[in-house]
This record gives structure tokens, sequence and C-alpha cells, in this order.
């Protein structure tokens, strides 16, 4: 893929397994750095090759401005240019999307995941300048983001196959599990444009298609865990893919019990790691048998706190 060097040597490079990092908050709903901190410290140490920070598993669109910047700011002090640190900068309006990217540049962040522009509904052409305009203005290297079912419309291939020849676009996270998506996206690849799965569900088929990784929410949960699967899958040997995939498919599936990431945060809570609450309208997952199912199936592969 395309590569962006800076002034500590630091080399980008955005595959593998990335983890979509929860925000953890404090039982009054602020944010909790020192969770936040053991969160990196446990993606590290199990093997996560890139975190994205403020993401919408990260309850971006719920964070205030100073709360962002704390975050980010945190992150990138904490990684120290161990793994890159992606900032989630998406935003329904263009100006303030180029603006968002502009303080996560200022922040240190080594790329921007950039969600396609959600609720307005662009059409193609307006996608396409959207995403042109923050790839000329914000200063990081941009990694499409395309998640329909809560965006309200689709990058379409044609348009990611337009814009992956800006030199500032580097890839794509595609949430869309489909077989056709992901192989109209596998076609794509090239040198310097990543194919990424943002689906925990199909991420093993993309892979195996040949995308360069998953940017993940169950691994927020089991990064080890889930560093052997993205192994397994981009390796290209299907037997040792299918044998990850039957390891980590009961917590994946648990963890759609209910809107991402109210399951996460119920996981993390129990790996004492931060409140279970998310910020409303989001609402913690509610005692009964999806939540005893996420513990059940996350005790499988990690051990819980004592104090969950």
């Amino acid at each position: 893929m395309r590569t962006a060097g800076n002034s500590t040597g630091f080399t980008l490079d955005i595959s593998g397994s990335i983890t979509a990092l929860a925000t953890p908050f404090a039982a009054d709903g602020s944010l909790d750095l020192d969770a936040f901190g053991r969160l990196l410290d446990q993606q590290i140490a199990g093997g996560t090759q890139g975190v994205v920070v403020a993401g919408s598993t990260g309850e971006s669109h719920f964070l205030e401005h100073d709360e962002f910047e704390r975050l980010l700011a945190f992150a990138v002090k904490h990684v120290n240019h161990r793994i890159p640190v992606i900032a989630g900068t998406g935003e329904a309006g263009t100006a303030k999307t180029i603006a968002t990217t502009r303080l996560a540049k200022s922040l240190g962040a080594d790329a921007a995941l950039v969600v396609a522009p959600f609720y307005v509904r662009p059409t193609q052409e307006g996608m396409r300048r959207h995403f042109l305009a923050v790839a000329d203005e914000g200063g990081l290297p941009v990694i499409l983001y395309n998640v329909p079912p809560r965006t309200g419309c689709d990058i379409a291939t044609e348009t990611v196959a337009v814009l992956r020849d800006h030199p500032g676009i580097i890839g794509i996270k595609e949430a869309r599990g489909d077989a056709e998506r992901i192989r109209a996206l596998a076609e794509l690849i090239r040198p310097d444009f990543v194919y990424l799965s943002g689906d925990d569900g199909s991420a093993h088929q993309a892979m195996l298609a040949g995308a360069a990784g998953t940017i993940s929410v169950v691994a927020n949960l089991v990064p080890e865990a889930f560093r052997a699967f993205c192994d397994a899958a981009r390796s290209g040997d299907p037997e040792r893919a299918a044998r990850e995939t039957e390891r980590l498919a009961p917590l994946i599936d648990a963890l759609n019990c209910a809107p991402n990431p109210i399951a996460v945060k119920a996981g993390l809570a129990a790996l004492g790691l931060g409140s279970a609450a998310p910020r409303l309208p989001l609402v913690e997952l509610e005692a009964g048998p999806a939540l005893v199912r996420v513990r059940e199936t996350l005790a499988a592969l990690a051990p819980l706190s004592s104090a969950a």
C-alpha cells in the first residue's frame, strides 16, 4: 500500500488486525482515561496492528470537542508510534469534516477514517467531491468508510475506483459483507490502495479474497484471538481461517444482540475496562439472556475481571 513517513521515521502501514476502539466512560459518564490506557495496553500486548480512536464504536458523535481532543491526544502519546493511530473525523458536512481532520493531524494522528456523510444522503457526485476535498485540505491520509445502514448512503464501487487515484486516499473500510461487494472491492486493490473489512461476521471472506485486514469491534475484547484470526485469513489458508472463524463466531454473534457499541461495552465492563453504559440515546445492555450470552462467550476466550 501507499506509505507515508513523518519526522519520527514512523512508516504508515494500515493492515492486519485493527481495532475500532470503544471509548470507556467512568460511572459518572466522564471519560475514563485510566481505563482507556489499559485498553490500549491490552491491544498492543495482544498484537493489534492499528487502532481507530473516536470512530462509530467510540461514540464519536457523543463526544464534546474537548473530549475528542483529550482522547486522541492521550492515545497518540500512549501509543507512541508503536502502531498507527487512526482518527475518526467524518461528519455530515464537508467543511466540518475538514476541520476535524486538521485537528486530528495537529494532535498527531497518523490517518483519518472518514465515514460517508450521514443522514443527508448525498449523490455519488457529492460524495466524490466530499472525499476529494477532505483529502486535499485535511492534511492526513484518508481511509474511506462505507457503512450504509448507519449513514443512509452507499459509496458505489465505481466511485471508490475514481477516489483511489487521489494520492491522499489510501484505502476503504467496507462494512457491507455481501459476496458481490467483497468481490468488487477486491478487484480495486493495488499497492497504494487497501481494502479493509469493516464487518466482523464476513471479515474472513474479505481477507481470503485479498482484503489487507479488518477494522474490528470484537477485537476490543479479544485482541490476541482476533490477531490470530486475521493472520490465518490473510495467509490464504481456508482451513486455518475456518478454525479461527469458528473460535470467534460465538462472541461475534453475541455482540449482535444490540446496536454497536452497547454489547461491546458490556463486555469491556466485564473485563474491568470502564462502565458498561454508553451515552444517550444509547442505553446499557440490560440484565437478561443477551448479557449472559455476551459474558459467557467472552469468558470462553478471555478471563473476566473479578470485579465484574
